[in-house]
């Protein structure tokens, strides 16, 4: 009971640290409030406001901690503060080879009726069209290693005020990432980033990318010849053979699957060059990829920007993360600036999982204890971020003490340059 309890003490310390960096420089109340979101949140594994309310252990009625909760979730829009603070903290981690998956989410909420600005959404697991919310994501990780690092989250719904376009959240994700990082890592899209509206730009700014293609795109094949993308996928010879493992419906498959690569440029860019990628195994239809990104001598380039493009799914595993280990989906707050907001701090969250507690070395002791207390009878996922978020609920729910509280800010006196500290 005692090491639990050491370990608990731990915890909370790490969830105050982090919350006072990520708050620095805001007001009292907004410190307090969001030290008290992020703690609420991984106590609870709930984002019902109910039930932060009740992990908080306030000795005040429970009704009196839910509005104030409620009234600070719906005052201000944090979704910029907090996701500038994500960018800055983790643009360190992305190098010139680290993918930065962007890709939209839903958040269906299909029996809501008084949610401020529903609109229509399209559920990316059944494809149903729905009532809710759009969320943009982007997840910086390494084809080859487990590690994800949550740079930006952002909900967003086609009716509310000022909305422009779903290319121009996408292009706002893109550009802030991009400026955080200096232009690093290789952007990987689904076939949503398939739009004149978004490759051009990529192309402008010298960004590199692989992006799916739909294959209704116009190509110059390297004889000048133009013709769609899906009919010069034929002519691809895929003679590089690679095994991989698939997991579906609960059951790991073996693939086989064909890859090549061809030089291709676009009507509208024919002094860039690009390269077309088609991978044949997967499916009926070969998977075909546009990419910036050139051959080198130490890799095979078409399993190369395959792996790249795969990355991606570490990015939809984080959708399906947040949505099933802190209930997303359930969401009960009515306003749009609230509901904003939740999502932001949730995002925060799974950077405190992923990054704070899941890498660090200094913690790694913490991470293997955290680990152990969710008593799980089998081995660690490779999503590692599933056992760290049940090891913290087990730990801090039903305790007495509640969050630790913030320290106040220091202030010595010392100048600080504007580029040492992440913007308030």
């Amino acid at each position: 009971m005692g090491e639990d309890s050491r370990l608990e003490g731990k915890i909370k310390a790490q969830i105050t640290r982090f919350a006072s960096r990520l708050t620095d420089g805001w007001t009292k109340p907004l410190r307090r409030f969001v030290g008290q979101m992020l703690y609420g949140l991984q106590a609870a594994q709930d984002v019902k406001v109910s039930n932060i309310a009740r992990s908080l252990a306030e000795k005040v009625r429970l009704i009196k901690t839910e509005n104030r909760l409620c009234r600070n979730l719906a005052r201000e829009d944090l979704t910029d503060r907090i996701n500038r603070y994500l960018m800055w903290e983790g643009a360190g981690a992305v190098q010139k080879d680290t993918v930065l998956a962007l890709d939209l989410g839903d958040l269906r909420k299909e029996y809501a009726k008084a949610m401020e600005h529903l609109a229509t959404v399209r559920d990316g697991s059944t494809g149903e069209l729905a009532q809710g919310y759009w969320l943009c994501e982007v997840i910086a990780a390494h084809p080859y290693g487990d590690r994800i690092v949550p740079l930006y989250g952002e909900l967003y719904s086609c009716a509310a005020e000022g909305f422009e376009s779903e290319n121009a959240e996408m292009w706002r994700a893109i550009e802030r990432v991009s400026q955080a990082t200096g232009g690093q890592g290789i952007w990987a899209i689904d076939r949503g980033g398939d739009r004149r509206k978004i490759l051009i730009p990529l192309l402008d700014r010298r960004l590199r990318f692989v992006v799916r293609q739909d294959g209704d795109r116009h190509i110059l094949l390297p004889g000048g010849r133009k013709c769609l993308m899906h009919e010069a996928a034929r002519w691809c010879t895929t003679d590089v053979e690679r095994v991989v493992e698939v997991e579906r419906d609960g059951r790991r498959t073996r693939l086989v699957l064909r890859l090549g690569v061809m030089p291709v440029r676009l009507p509208e860019r024919t002094y860039t060059p690009l390269w077309l990628v088609v991978i044949r195994g997967f499916g009926a239809e070969p998977i075909l990829l546009l990419t910036n990104v050139g051959p080198s001598k130490d890799r095979e380039h078409a399993v190369w920007i395959a792996d790249v493009y795969l990355t991606r799914w570490k990015c939809e595993e984080a959708y399906r993360f947040v949505k099933q280990a802190y209930r997303l989906e359930d969401v009960r707050v009515r306003s749009y600036v609230a509901l904003r907001n939740m999502y932001a701090l949730v995002m925060a969250v799974l950077y405190f999982v992923s990054v704070v507690i899941g890498t660090k070395a200094k913690l790694s002791l913490i991470f293997k204890r955290v680990c152990e207390k969710a008593k799980r009878f089998y081995e660690i996922a490779t999503f590692y971020q599933y056992a760290v978020a049940d090891g913290i609920h087990r730990l801090l729910f039903g305790s007495r003490g509640g969050p630790a509280p913030l320290p106040p800010p220091r202030d010595d006196g010392q100048l600080v340059l504007a580029f040492a500290k992440p913007p308030p």
